[in-house]
């Protein structure tokens, strides 16, 4: 826009200077030519006559006022072919306005008149010199003819008074010309040439209609005008002025500013009654063109001024476009219906309106040393205003720009000829912030704010919400940082969303699967390109194929989809049904995360971490895992979705690892029997850390920080170094209903103790298998495994087998095997 505005600028001055210019010729012409060769001159050609010593002085008043003096040295008749003919040496003629308020005059070394056909011709070269309208000469007005003679001799102020008039003065030389007193014309077809305190100018002949008021310079008009250092050249090829309704009409004017060049087919410009230009407008195709290869076109234009000749507002219609292309790699095209530009001060541009669908797009090439790059973005919308701001030295630059209705930023860079990354902005209401040297350094969007991009890796990433505010870095950042240069001027440094915030992030698919979609949603969220995370907070909420996580804050990587979550941590996990194929079902059972039992798995800590790669989530501090009635307490409790695993541990003997299962039906003695009454079991283990696998549904607890392993059922309390559960699948070998799965063998091992009603085992292996109800307790040849009774006091062997159901007691060893009864005091 920087050229738009300096070219503007210098159209319409120039155009006011030719304007003035024309006036005055036709000011100066018409009074000439209208009041000297009148249509009863030659009848009354004595009138007045005073014989001077140096020649004669012919005046004309009217009413009192003098309108002209004609000086002339001699008068000689001649008679040429029968006809006659005057002729005037040395002819000065001075013309003045009624109220004396202006004196223009001519010179010419001779003059000659027909008075049968009524054409008067000037004989060799012409000297016209014209005072500006609002430039008064030293006489006073009302002055009689011979009051102005004398009083500028009289006064010293006067005489001041005329020298400044002359600084104003217009000078113009010609040959050739005639004026035709039946027509009212007057014409030359000979060089014009005119000289100003702005500049100097000619045009290849004219014609002056004083009965309809028209100047007419008819071809090759050149006007040049010094501005500053630099100089200004305008042309035309023919140029009309209107005397009656102060219009000049210019047809295929140009000007040539620097290497600037600017073209209007056709040109109207409107003065007011001082001679200052009031409006221009332009017809046929208006276009301007830079050295630095922008152009701004449109098919008409109108243009308003002040009454110092500095523009106050354009208008621009019809098809507006823009084109720049500076020859390093950088190329922009845009077009609107209309434009509206409004100035101030010396004619600098302060705004510009685009409206009724605006597109403007740029292109850029950049290489650095991973290779070439080619960025092009588009801004779409309804309305555009564009403010500008002084840049200094004459020049202005833009300072924002603002879209309504409906706004469309889309940005898409390529390296090489790798894919294409796609970025979209959208919202009702856009409003862009330009730095220093014009660099788009901030974008808020408001009303349905939308972020849209696609990584290269083929994730489509959104981001919306009611309020957006993104502080953009400053050029070279991306390179100084090592990121991505392809967003260097666009590159986001921080950014905030208020209101209904929705992030999404969908990978593209593998092997033809479709990948589940993270979605996260929040009151607020703020974006820091530092680590390229985006915080949430109020209310924040992370979606996950079957994971669902609120916490106080929440984080999630741009890069990499990670969440990273904080403060009272909850997530819940629904999973595939048991036994589903995941391949149909887009690989969502990446999420199934059951702790044999059926159902939603639910999760509570203090902090959260989600990968999103690898599909693992890790919880810490006061970490709690559920489903149905298995349940995990841990320091920290990690899960693979993607091996459908779970472990967890602690550093702490204070605060061991957790486990509760409900396991297989118990007995309780003293029934009718013997047998023990139908009812659920609760397996409860702690210990040092647990690593559990969903697919082989077994459990390993280790005694880790915490020393050892500690069991307790129903029926008995264990302690080991290690605890080994398998878990029988949901089915016929499950609880009531089939909800809970029992576990099919619990084995522990190293430095096993077992307490049971009384009794104390001590071996190295303790095996409980669900279906008999047996635990099955062994030690090594050196330290067989002994249970103390005590009724029966210790007992030994191979192995010891205790009945949970019945309460008895199976002593293995040599070959044979005892069976003891042993009922323990309660």
């Amino acid at each position: 826009m920087r050229f738009t505005i300096e070219r503007l600028r210098t159209l319409v001055l120039v155009a006011g200077v030719l304007l003035v210019i024309a006036l005055g010729l036709f000011l100066g012409t018409a009074r000439f030519r209208n009041r000297f060769i009148r249509k009863d001159l030659p009848q009354k050609l004595g009138l007045n006559i005073q014989e001077e010593a140096n020649g004669f002085v012919y005046t004309h008043e009217v009413r009192g006022h003098m309108l002209y003096k004609i000086h002339a040295s001699k008068q000689v008749q001649l008679k040429r072919d029968g006809k006659v003919f005057l002729q005037l040496h040395d002819v000065k003629i001075e013309l003045y306005a009624e109220d004396g308020s202006r004196m223009d005059r001519i010179a010419g070394n001779e003059f000659e008149y027909d008075p049968n056909k009524g054409i008067a011709k000037a004989v060799g070269p012409v000297e016209i010199t014209l005072s500006k309208p609002s430039v008064a000469p030293a006489i006073a007005p009302k002055a009689t003819a011979n009051q102005a003679l004398i009083a500028k001799q009289k006064n010293n102020s006067l005489a001041s008074a005329s020298q400044t008039a002359a600084s104003g003065e217009i000078h113009v030389k010609t040959s050739g010309l005639i004026f035709d007193r039946n027509t009212g014309e007057a014409s030359t077809g000979e060089k014009v040439e005119y000289t100003l305190a702005q500049g100097s100018g000619s045009a290849m002949g004219a014609n002056y209609d004083a009965h309809n008021g028209l100047l007419v310079l008819d071809h090759a008009v050149q006007l040049d005008v010094q501005r500053g250092s630099d100089l200004v050249n305008m042309l035309a090829q023919h140029a009309v002025f209107e005397r009656n309704d102060q219009v000049c009409e210019l047809q295929s004017a140009s000007v040539h500013y620097r290497a600037d060049v600017s073209n209007a087919e056709r040109a109207k410009v409107y003065f007011r009654d001082d001679g200052s230009a009031e409006r221009l407008q332009a017809e046929g195709g208006f276009v301007l063109v830079t050295a630095t290869g922008g152009r701004l076109g449109a098919p008409t234009g109108t243009l308003d001024f002040n009454e110092h000749n500095q523009p106050l507002r354009a208008h621009m219609q019809g098809g507006v476009t823009i084109d720049s292309d500076n020859k390093k790699g950088r190329k922009l095209q845009g077009s609107s219906p209309t434009m509206e530009l409004v100035f101030a001060g010396k004619g600098e541009l302060r705004s510009a309106h685009l409206e009724r669908g605006v597109r403007i797009v740029s292109d850029e090439e950049t290489s650095s040393a991973s290779g070439p790059l080619h960025i092009h973005r588009t801004w779409v919308s309804p309305v555009a205003d564009i403010a500008f701001r002084d840049a200094g030295k004459g020049k202005v630059e833009p300072a924002s720009i603002h879209g309504i209705g409906g706004v469309v930023v889309q940005a898409t860079s390529q390296r090489r000829n790798g894919p294409a990354t796609p970025e979209n902005l959208t919202a009702d209401d856009v409003t862009g912030e330009f730095g220093a040297n014009g660099a788009l350094a901030k974008l808020m969007g408001r009303g349905h704010t939308s972020i849209a991009e696609t990584t290269a890796t083929g994730t489509q990433q959104t981001m919306s919400g009611d309020v957006l505010d993104a502080h953009l870095a400053a050029a070279g950042y991306a390179s100084q940082s090592g990121r991505n240069p392809a967003s260097e001027q666009m590159q986001i440094e921080w950014a905030t969303v208020d209101g209904n915030v929705v992030l999404t992030e969908q990978p593209p698919a593998k092997a033809g699967v479709a990948q589940p979609l993270l979605r996260a949603t929040a009151g607020h969220a703020d974006y820091d390109n530092t680590g390229q995370l985006l915080h949430l907070t109020r209310n924040p909420r992370v979606t996950d194929g079957g994971l669902e996580l609120t916490a106080d804050k929440l984080n999630v990587s741009q890069e990499s989809g990670d969440a990273f979550a904080q403060g009272n941590v909850k997530a819940t996990w629904t999973g595939n049904p048991e036994g589903s194929n995941p391949a149909k079902t887009g690989g969502s059972a990446k999420a199934n995360a059951n702790f044999g039992a059926q159902g939603p798995t639910h999760v509570i800590a203090e902090q959260a971490e989600l990968k999103r790669s690898s599909g693992a989530a890790t919880f810490k501090g006061n970490a709690r895992l559920w489903q149905q009635g298995n349940s995990v307490v841990a320091e920290v409790i990690a899960l693979d979705r993607t091996k459908q695993t779970l472990t967890a541990e602690t550093r702490d003997s204070k605060y061991p690892v957790q486990v509760v299962l409900v396991s297989a039906t118990a007995a309780v003695p003293g029934k009718p029997g013997g047998q023990k009454q139908s009812g659920p079991s609760v397996i409860r283990v702690r210990g040092g850390d647990l690593k559990y696998s969903s697919a082989e549904r077994k459990a390993v607890m280790r005694a880790g920080a915490a020393g050892n392993v500690v069991s307790s059922t129903v029926d008995a309390t264990t302690v080991a170094n290690e605890l080994e559960l398998i878990l029988l699948p949901p089915g016929n070998h499950a609880g009531k209903d089939g909800t809970a799965a029992q576990v099919d063998r619990m084995t522990s091992t190293g430095h096993v103790e077992i307490s049971s009603e009384g009794r104390r085992g001590i071996g190295e292996q303790l095996v409980y298998t669900s279906d008999t109800g047996d635990y099955v307790l062994t030690g090594t040849a050196a330290a067989p495994p002994r249970l103390t009774d005590p009724t029966r006091g210790t007992v030994t062997g191979q192995a010891l087998i205790f009945n949970s159901r019945d309460d008895s007691v199976s002593i293995e060893g040599d070959g044979r095997k005892t069976t003891t009864v042993t009922t323990a005091p309660k």
